[in-house]
Formats: structure tokens, sequence, C-alpha cells
């Protein structure tokens, strides 16, 4: 509320004195920007996690590859483990709150870090949570399905190969069965992938420009982050039209086609900016996303992730995972070879999080 008497004060204040002639020399921009920030402080949000996050440096890969490389730190974000998903779940939850939810319905991989930070959540407000994994039953419970357990979730496990045929039919049937249990369910969609959950990392742009200009460093040229289900990247966009309006985004694929995630993103992005009243459209070729870094399929690891997991542990002593990070990274270690990233750019790579999910692949990396 503090913010937004300062927001409003700060808005009176420009009127008064251009009413007066005093800012006749301030450009359009700067009262806009202050719109758009108004806008994105005006939606209910729920803090859950350790914010700003740091942006760290990482010199002796920025020395290695000719482009200077920085991490954002969502790592970091603390709740439930930590990861990207504590920021759209702020806003999320202030949705399941004013609904009055008391189970929270929600899918993902074996391995899902969203699905885990839903689980937590609803052990913090008292809530169920219900969770329907991608994957075959499990003989152990290990990495991220042993915090969905500890986080007193129930989990359903869902055929695989059938998954996409059948999840959504499922997501109706368990909110149908505890509304009329007398229960009120919350449903939030893979990932929280939808126009409410990328607000968080719009918000994350705007943390972010903050940091470098404190800091004294340029906006990046490039910001690259592994894409599963497409939010965090939607809400990106849109938080760089709005704040870096020259910083590129670029997603690595760790599971679907890039043409799949081009019209998925865009559909978010544009939800979002209808949602923040901004002027921002985004097209589908406007969503970059490199698509060869998968590996076999989503949830197995790959050589050139796990080589990119080890090589940022020993070079700078940062964690990444297999399923996810691990995977971006081999990406943006590509896109730099390929030219894609160009010599003596400056790039920032999302961290989302994710360790639990090294220790189910232990052999991967003692064999």
């Amino acid at each position: 509320m503090l913010n937004k008497i300062m927001i409003y004060d700060i808005s009176l204040l420009i009127v008064l004195l251009m009413a007066y002639g005093q800012l006749q020399f301030m450009p359009l921009s700067c009262g806009r920007r202050e719109k758009q920030i108004l806008e994105l402080n005006s939606f209910a949000r729920i803090p859950l996690g350790f914010m700003p996050t740091p942006i760290d440096a990482l010199p002796r890969l920025s020395d290695e590859l000719g482009v200077q490389i920085l991490v954002k730190r969502d790592d970091y974000t603390g709740f439930g483990g930590g990861g990207n998903k504590v920021r759209k779940l702020e806003y999320l939850m202030a949705e399941a709150l004013a609904a009055k939810a008391e189970v929270l319905i929600t899918t993902g991989g074996h391995q899902s870090n969203h699905a885990r930070m839903v689980a937590a959540c609803a052990a913090k407000f008292g809530m169920k949570a219900m969770l329907v994994l991608r994957g075959n039953k499990p003989e152990h419970y290990q990495g991220n399905l042993l915090l969905d357990r500890i986080f007193g979730a129930s989990l359903e496990f869902l055929d695989p190969d059938d998954y996409f045929h059948l999840i959504d039919a499922r997501f109706e049937a368990l909110a149908q069965s505890v509304t009329e249990a007398g229960g009120v369910p919350y449903v939030i969609p893979l990932g929280g992938a939808n126009a409410t959950g990328a607000l968080g990392y719009v918000r994350a742009v705007k943390e972010m420009a903050e940091q470098c200009k404190s800091m004294n460093i340029a906006p990046p040229d490039t910001l690259v982050l592994p894409v599963g289900s497409g939010g965090t990247m939607a809400g990106l966009l849109i938080g760089c039209r709005m704040f870096w309006p020259q910083t590129r985004v670029i997603g690595v694929s760790v599971s679907r086609d890039a043409v799949w995630f081009q019209e998925r993103i865009a559909r978010i992005a544009n939800e979002c900016a209808a949602l923040l009243e901004v002027d921002h459209t985004v097209q589908p070729d406007d969503v970059i996303v490199a698509d060869n870094y998968v590996g076999t399929s989503y949830g197995v690891p790959s050589a050139d992730g796990n080589a990119a997991i080890e090589r940022v542990g020993r070079s700078e002593g940062i964690l990444l995972d297999p399923v996810y990070t691990g995977k971006a990274m081999a990406g943006l270690f590509g896109l730099v070879a390929d030219g894609t990233i160009a010599p003596h750019s400056r790039v920032i790579f999302i961290h989302c999080g994710g360790s639990p999910a090294l220790f189910p692949f232990a052999d991967n990396f003692v064999s």
C-alpha cells in the first residue's frame, strides 16, 4: 500500500509541476513508465520469496566463452526449496486465497519444481495439494518427489504416453470431486503458466533493471532461460518490452518443439499484457526458442546438459539440474558457439532452481 501511495503522490507531483511549466523537458516515456509500474503494483500478490535475488557474475566462464555472463539467482528465492515458480505463485496464491480455496490441484513431471512448490504453498496456507504427475508410479521417492511427500501432497501418476490426452479430464474430475465433497478447489495450470503467473516475471525484469542500475551495469543484450511450460518466458518478454526494450529473450526448450512454444508463449504474453493494460503485442515470430537441446525427451538427462552441470559446478561453484537449467546452460554454450550470442555481449542467465532433481540422477555423475 505504501508503494501505491508513493506512486500516486509522485504522479500528482508530476501533474502539478507540468501544469506550472516546470517539467516541459520531461520525455513522454517517463510518464508511460510510471503508469506501467502502477499497473504492475495494482495486482494482489502474496510475498513468498526472498527478493530481490542476487545477480552474480560468472568470471571464469565469461573468460572462456568471450561473453560476459551474469546469472539471476532465482534458485535463491527460498520458499519451498526455491526456484522460479515462487514468483508466479505469489500472484496465483493471491487468487487462490481470494477464492477461499481449500485444495490446490496442479500437474507436472516426476521432478516438477512447480508441483513441489504448490505442495509447499498448500502446507503454508493450511490447504491440501493434489498433484497429477506425468510418469509411472516410482519405486523410490527421491528429489522433488520426496519433497512432495514431505509437504503432505497427494500424488497421482499418469502414463507418460497418454498424459496429454488425459490431464484435462483428470483436472476436471478432481475439481468436481472436491466441490461435491463441499470443498473449494483451485486449479493451477502446468508450470503456473498463465497470464496471472507471468506477472511474476514482468516484476522480475523490473527488479533486474533496478539492480543493474544500482550496480552501474548496462542492460543485458540477451536473457537466456530454460523453457518447460512457457509462463516464465512470457513474463520476461512483456517485462523487457516495458523496462528493457533493447534486450532479447532466448528460451532453451527442455520439452517441446519451438513452433509449439512460439504459439503458446505469444498467447500467454499477450494475455498478460492485456491484464496490465499495456500496449504491447507479441507475435509468435517474436518468440525465440532453441529446441535442439532437449535430448531424448523431457525429464531425461542429456549428455550436453550433464556436461554443462559439471562445467558450471567446477568453474563457478553453482549447482544446475539435469531437467531444466543444465540443458538451458548447454543451450547458452551452443548459442555462443554458433554466433547467435555475439562475442563480448552481455548475457543474464535466469537460474530457475531445481537442484533437488540432481539426486535421482546421481548415477549420471558418479559412474
